[in-house]
């Protein structure tokens, strides 16, 4: 049966010059020049590059045709593992009961509290499937209640571009008041005194860069804090004993606070302690002491400080909870009388409750991988605190915990509509060796009935940057590939934390080869098992976990029976070269700074996947963007994949699809988005099915 024709771009050569060194792009043209204003509305993107991408969404859509009655009854096992009306478990806070929850079929949720007492009605703070309707995008970025219980606010998208919308309502009338925040930053808060709002202004290049504070019910906006380095975030928070608001100032390596007394709202931010490069820290008050969480002093994996100070400055601060080399403290929460840390070992997590004399005790479970999570909720004065349980074959546990008493309480497990019995499914630690020795942790997940002889297919995931760690979790979406007879593998690769912030520093910068090659020695490792065979392995990873696709795939090739690539960070030398895109600043610490440094320049050049496409068979491509995503911009894959398909020499399909009233998160509806997921399984399930390659090799 003949294919479809795939489209064919056309090829505009553009000679860059760059410390010394020439490139030539061909696809440049592909890049809208008024790119800011089509991330605001896609509406103005130039017609050449609209009738392209269409295109290209009709020829994905073409080839796979044959996979949408399967991504129709993907969608709907996924939707069917979701509880319909579901809700949060109840946050106390004063006298009410915060919560979420959905409606029967709703895509988005109510918003609502009810007296903690459980003597009065339900009241509704905010409809987002009523605020959504007749929008193609709405998401709601952060949302919260003034201390004072009297104002809910709220910070909206509406187009995917992460330019949001705050909206203040009076609880007691239900109004919305007059007062709008525009261009803003999905990240507010109120001062602990509920008159002021404290919100960040996103500039016309899409960063963050202005803290405003202005009346909580109106009124004018006074600049409170500018930040004049274009590589840095912004974000606004509140202690947790409510003494102060705190302005985060930071990249992946470098950060610094800046304290206003909740006393004195109006006071001028103070520097708690001056940033310096490679240092990171965070701090919370904890009654009557600053509690810092660093890595200052080579705590490469990070130590707990005090400080009694006012301002606590780096010399104020003492060791509270010393430095251990691969004991990685990921974060803490600070009660009145207990101060409750999560850290992580090896790629397993465990909390820690310390009361205020120092005695300890730590939260652990049994299983070979899991993943927990803290909820600290809004109330400082309690013995309570709340943490997420979950694991590959176990749904999500909320569990409130009592300081005191050790006592656990069940408050709720992750329903499943459609049906879970977690004893019929295996979770399995595996590591793989690097090719410098060192160890990567691989998380399978499989039916216990799967067999482990190299027959069943494979999806292998990865992400690996920014220091982010890929948790052993329960996911709804993945069990639609796990009951087909697929092993799910997550490649804890570095790049990431799992194995502590020393494993994040080792895939960075100059050591960022080591992803690629940490992802690749999974693979092997898993053909070596017996578990997989070359060529019925799928690739899967999205953002920079995208950029290793590309990476990978042009490294191996042969190894994959396909590639999937969302939201791809793929033409890294280009964006990382343009100090105007809205990310490119905050980047160079975690790529390096190819404008200026010829070593960064040639590093990325030798992984970049745009520039690093020869003339090879590549195995069947799936690329995903979004029109309006200011992370990866659309045209990172359109031209990735129009160069991939340029040279391939192989017969397997490159196919691309963009949606274009979205941006990096994909759909923002929660059964919206699972169509996207569905097409990237149906993606999977269609390469494998289809053997591409000609040559798949012999088992291991």
């Amino acid at each position: 049966m003949s294919l479809p024709t795939p489209p064919k771009a056309r090829k505009e050569p553009r000679r860059i010059e760059q410390l010394g060194r020439t490139r030539i792009d061909d696809y440049a043209w592909l890049r809208d020049d008024n790119w800011q204003q089509v991330l605001r509305d896609p509406s103005v993107l130039r017609a050449d590059i609209r009738a392209y991408l269409e295109a290209e969404n009709a020829y994905t859509k073409a080839m796979l045709a044959g996979t949408e009655a399967l991504q129709a009854q993907l969608f709907e096992e996924m939707k069917g593992r979701i509880k319909q009306d579901d809700s949060t478990v109840p946050a106390p806070d004063g006298p009410w009961d915060y919560y979420i929850r959905y409606e029967v079929g709703a895509e988005h949720p109510v918003h609502a509290r009810r007296p903690r007492r459980r003597d009065g009605a339900e009241q509704v703070l905010l409809d987002e499937e009523a605020a959504a309707r007749g929008k193609a995008y709405f998401h709601v970025g952060a949302a919260h209640h003034s201390p004072d219980h009297a104002l809910y606010a709220w910070a909206a998208d509406e187009q995917g571009s992460e330019y949001y919308t705050i909206r203040i309502a009076d609880v007691a009338s239900g109004k919305v008041l007059p007062a709008v925040i525009e261009s803003a930053y999905g990240d507010f808060t109120f001062s602990p005194d509920s008159r002021w709002l404290f919100w960040i202004w996103r500039d016309e290049n899409a960063r963050p860069s202005k803290v405003f504070r202005r009346p909580a019910r109106g009124g004018e906006d006074v600049l409170v804090y500018e930040e004049k380095d274009e590589g840095m975030f912004l974000g606004v928070g509140t202690t947790a004993d409510d003494s102060h608001v705190l302005i985060h100032v930071g990249n992946q390596e470098t950060t610094e606070l800046w304290l206003v007394p909740a006393a004195d709202p109006c006071a001028a931010p103070v520097c708690a302690e001056p940033r310096r490069v490679g240092v990171k820290y965070e701090l919370d008050h904890w009654s009557d002491r600053w509690v810092i969480r660093t890595n200052d002093d080579g705590a490469v994996d990070f130590k707990l400080c005090v400080s009694t100070a006012e301002v606590p400055a780096k010399a104020t601060w003492t060791d509270f909870v010393a430095h251990e080399p691969g004991r990685y403290i990921t974060g803490f929460a600070a009660y009145a009388n207990h101060l409750v840390r999560l850290e992580r070992r090896n790629a397993i997590d465990r909390i820690v409750v310390m009361d205020r004399a120092g005695g300890e005790h730590a939260i652990a479970f049994d299983e070979e991988a899991y993943a927990l999570g803290l909820e600290p909720g809004y109330e400082y004065e309690t013995s309570l605190t709340r943490f997420v349980y979950q694991s590959p074959t176990t749904p999500r546990q909320w569990f409130d915990y009592d300081m005191a008493t050790r006592e656990r309480t069940l408050r709720k497990t992750q329903e499943i509509p459609s049906g879970h019995d977690p004893s019929q499914y295996v979770a399995r630690r595996l590591f793989a060796r690097a090719p410098d020795g060192e160890e990567a942790p691989i998380t399978l997940l499989m039916r216990r009935d799967t067999p482990t002889d190299g027959s069943a297919p494979v999806l292998l995931y990865g992400y690996g940057a920014y220091g982010h760690a890929m948790e052993p979790s329960f996911s709804i979406r993945n069990l639609s590939l796990v009951d087909r007879g697929w092993i799910w593998a997550t490649a804890h690769i570095r790049g990431g934390s799992d194995k502590g912030w020393g494993w994040f520093l080792a895939g960075r910068r100059e050591k960022k080869p080591n992803t690629f090659t940490d992802f690749i020695a999974c693979a092997e490792h898993l053909i070596g098992e017996g578990l997989a065979t070359r060529g019925r392995i799928v690739a899967y990873g999205g953002s920079a976990g995208g950029m290793l696709m590309g990476a990978v795939v042009n490294m191996r090739p042969e190894l994959w029976g396909g590639v999937i690539a969302a939201v791809p960070f793929v033409d890294v030398l280009n964006t990382i070269s343009d100090a105007s895109l809205p990310l490119t600043p905050p980047e160079w610490p975690e790529w390096g700074d190819p404008i200026t440094d010829p070593a960064a320049y040639d590093l990325i050049a030798s992984y970049s996947p745009y520039d690093q496409v020869t003339a090879q068979p590549y195995p069947p491509v799936l690329a995903t963007g979004g029109l309006s995503d200011p992370r990866v911009t659309y045209w990172e894959p359109a031209k990735w994949v129009a160069k991939l398909r340029e040279n391939t020499t192989g017969g397997a399909p490159v196919l691309l699809k963009i949606n274009m009233e979205a941006g990096h998160g994909g759909a923002s509806g929660r059964f919206d988005f699972l169509k996207e997921i569905a097409l990237d399984y149906a993606f999977a399930i269609w390469a494998v099915e289809r053997g591409w390659e000609k040559d798949a090799g012999p088992v291991g």
